[in-house]
């Protein structure tokens, strides 16, 4: 059974900072790619960050300079530093897991709530 299981958001001013987790078991977690999405309230659901089995990290613009996803591999986590964070911030983050880079898995986990106040 695939499991994605995402931790660490909470409600935080802006300017502050969160870090999010997410656990994976189920497959091989180093052979898949790996991303944060995150949908607002009345929005579609966006990629956020991503990052390649190789390392390699891709942002979107809104992001960049702020955000930093990594992975480890020993501990089948991928993390999002969130730093800076603005009330368009505010969303449910979701984790998720594939075989093409930059594209969108198969695999989710439930989201975790992140909400930042002015």
């Amino acid at each position: 059974q695939v499991q994605l299981v995402e931790s660490g958001g909470g409600l935080v001013q802006a300017g502050g900072s969160l870090r999010l987790s997410c656990t994976v078991s189920g497959i091989i977690f180093s052979i898949h790619h790996m991303g944060w999405y995150r949908q607002a309230p009345g929005e579609q659901r966006e990629l956020v960050a991503s990052i390649t089995v190789g390392n390699t990290p891709k942002y979107v613009d809104a992001v960049k300079g702020r955000f930093t996803i990594s992975r480890d591999n020993a501990k089948n986590t991928v993390y999002l530093q969130m730093n800076s964070l603005k009330p368009e911030d505010t969303g449910v983050y979701y984790c998720n897991a594939g075989r093409l880079p930059w594209s969108e898995g198969g695999y989710w986990g439930q989201g975790t709530q992140v909400t930042i106040s002015s």
